[in-house]
């Protein structure tokens, strides 16, 4: 079976975005466990969609919608961080693999352009 290395790393921050969301939700914080949910989902599901894409621009476009995910996903954990509802372990546990598929996404747009320039 081939190697998913980006399907796995946001499936794997999926699920425990959400454990936090779920957790958040306990503390009566519902905004940001509400945006972060949708955010770190959305990077699963469109990574998952682009392996379906019907066009190299449809992949690339899957891939900049992801990318754009990651980077909210982020900044939700930074501000959770910052506002006291997750301390710093808990946020660099959970921003690591954030930076992780931001780089391979990164890497996977600017192949798939210069691939498509060919």
């Amino acid at each position: 079976m081939k190697e998913d290395k980006l399907g796995d790393l946001s499936m794997e921050l999926s699920v425990e975005v959400l454990k936090l969301a779920k957790e958040l939700r306990k503390k009566r914080e519902t905004i940001i466990s509400n945006q972060i949910g949708r955010s770190t989902t959305s990077i699963c599901a469109n990574i998952a969609e682009s392996k379906y894409a019907h066009s190299r621009a449809d992949f690339i476009a899957k891939l900049e919608i992801a990318l754009k995910e990651t980077n909210e996903t982020s900044k939700w954990l930074e501000m959770l961080w910052k506002s006291e509802y997750i301390d710093e372990v808990k946020y660099k546990s959970l921003n690591k693999p954030c930076t992780t598929i931001r780089f391979l996404l990164v890497k996977s747009i600017q192949t798939a352009k210069q691939n498509s320039k060919k």
